[in-house]
C-alpha cells in the first residue's frame, strides 16, 4: 500500500514539475526574444506587432499545468503580470523600458513581482512608500496556514460558512507567502529589492485604502499606467479633474475583473459564471461612491478608523463569501489544493527518510522508517 502511494506521489511530482519547468523554459525563451526585439524594433505599433505572439503564448502556457499552486502562480506571473509589462514595453514605458537592463534582469522583472533596487531610494513626494518587510509577520502567517491545513482534516464537521471564512485567510496567507518567497529568491540571486504584494490588508480603514494601498500592490502599480491613467486623461477632458477619477476607477476594476476571470478559468477549466466579475464591479461601484462622498464633504466629516475599518473588512469578506470564494469551491479548488499539500508533504517525508537512510548507511547505524 505504501509503495503504491509513493509511486503516485512520484508520478504526480515528476509530471507536474516537468511540465512546470517546460512552461517556464518556453516563457524565458520568449522573453529573451522580446529583449532582443526591444533593441532592434522601434517602439510603438511595430514593436507591439512583434510582441503580440508572445502575449498570446503567455495566455496559453498556464493551461498546460494542472496543479492549483503551480498553475495559479504561473497564470498570475505570465498571463497577467508579464503580459501587461510587455504591452507597456511595446510603447517603451514601464519597468522593462530601461535600456540599461541586462537580460537576466529583464527576464526577472518581466514576470516576477519585483522591482529594481535603488540605492539610495528616490525621495519623491508622489511615490507611494513601499510596505516594510516583517519576517515575524510572515512566520505568524506560516504557522496559521499550517493550522488551517490541520483544520481541513475535520472539514466534514465544520459549517460551510466557517470553511469559506477559513478559505479567505488561507488564500491570503498562501498568496503572500508564495510571492514573498519568490521575491526573496530574486533578491538573493539578482540583488533586486523585494516587492511585497500585501501591506496588512486587515488594517484597512476604507475601500480606497484596501484596494489602493494594501491589497495586491504590484497589480495596482501595473493597472495604474495601463488602464487608470489613460482613462483618467480622457475623462479629465470631459468631466474635469475633480470627478475624472471615478470612470477611471470603474474601468480599472472592469479590467481587473476580466483578468481574474481568466485566472479562474485557467485554474478551474470551467465555463465562467461571471460572479467574480460582479464581485469586482460591485467593489468598483462602492469605491466610486466612497470617493464621491469624500469629495462632496471635502474632508469636513469622516468616520473614525475604529468604525470604518471593521465595516471595510465586513464588506470585503461578506461579498467574497457571496461572489468570489464559491467559484473556487465550485471547481473543487479547495479539495485539490489540500491534496497537493498532502502529496508534497508525503514527498518531503519520503525524501527525509531517504536522507536518513543514506546517513545511517555511511555511519553504520541501524535505521527503520518508523524511527523518529
Amino acid at each position: 500500500m505504501e509503495g503504491g502511494i509513493v509511486e503516485v506521489i512520484k508520478a504526480w511530482t515528476e509530471g507536474e514539475i516537468t511540465t512546470f519547468i517546460k512552461v517556464w523554459l518556453a516563457a524565458y525563451i520568449s522573453l529573451s526574444y522580446c529583449y532582443v526585439t526591444g533593441k532592434i524594433v522601434p517602439r510603438g505599433i511595430p514593436r507591439l506587432f512583434a510582441i503580440v505572439p508572445v502575449v498570446c503564448l503567455f495566455l496559453k502556457l498556464p493551461l498546460h499545468i494542472h496543479s492549483m499552486h503551480l498553475g495559479g502562480v504561473t497564470s498570475f506571473f505570465l498571463a497577467w503580470l508579464a503580459n501587461f509589462k510587455l504591452l507597456m514595453f511595446a510603447f517603451n514605458i514601464g519597468p522593462l523600458s530601461d535600456p540599461s537592463l541586462s537580460l537576466p534582469l529583464f527576464l526577472a522583472i518581466a514576470c516576477l513581482p519585483i522591482k529594481i533596487q535603488q540605492n539610495p531610494p528616490p525621495n519623491t513626494q508622489n511615490q507611494l512608500p513601499s510596505p516594510k518587510i516583517s519576517l515575524f509577520s510572515y512566520a505568524v502567517k506560516g504557522v496559521l496556514l499550517a493550522l488551517f491545513l490541520r483544520v481541513y482534516d475535520y472539514s466534514e464537521r465544520i459549517h460551510p460558512k466557517l470553511l469559506l471564512f477559513i478559505y479567505c485567510f488561507h488564500i491570503y496567507f498562501c498568496l503572500e507567502l508564495i510571492l514573498a518567497v519568490v521575491a526573496a529568491m530574486a533578491r538573493a540571486l539578482l540583488g533586486l529589492e523585494l516587492e511585497p504584494q500585501f501591506n496588512e490588508p486587515l488594517l484597512s480603514t476604507s475601500l480606497q485604502d484596501f484596494w489602493g494601498r494594501r491589497w495586491n500592490i504590484m497589480v495596482n502599480r501595473i493597472l495604474r499606467p495601463t488602464v487608470y491613467d489613460p482613462i483618467l486623461c480622457v475623462s479629465t477632458r470631459v468631466m474635469g479633474r475633480k470627478w475624472a477619477p471615478l470612470p477611471a476607477i470603474l474601468g480599472t476594476f472592469m479590467v481587473s475583473a476580466v483578468m481574474h476571470e481568466m485566472v479562474f478559468y485557467q485554474l478551474c477549466r470551467l465555463r465562467p459564471t461571471w460572479m467574480v466579475t460582479w464581485f469586482f464591479l460591485l467593489h468598483g461601484a462602492c469605491l466610486v461612491v466612497e470617493i464621491a462622498i469624500k469629495k462632496a464633504v471635502s474632508g469636513r466629516w469622516r468616520l473614525p478608523p475604529a468604525v470604518s475599518g471593521p465595516l471595510t473588512c465586513v464588506l470585503v469578506v461578506g461579498t467574497g463569501f457571496w461572489l468570489f470564494f464559491p467559484q473556487l469551491v465550485r471547481c473543487g479548488a479547495d479539495v485539490r489544493a489540500i491534496k497537493e499539500y498532502a502529496i508534497v508533504g508525503a514527498f518531503l517525508k519520503d525524501v527525509w527518510h531517504g536522507l536518513r537512510f543514506s546517513l545511517c548507511s555511511v555511519t553504520g547505524m541501524s535505521y527503520t522508517r518508523n524511527d523518529i
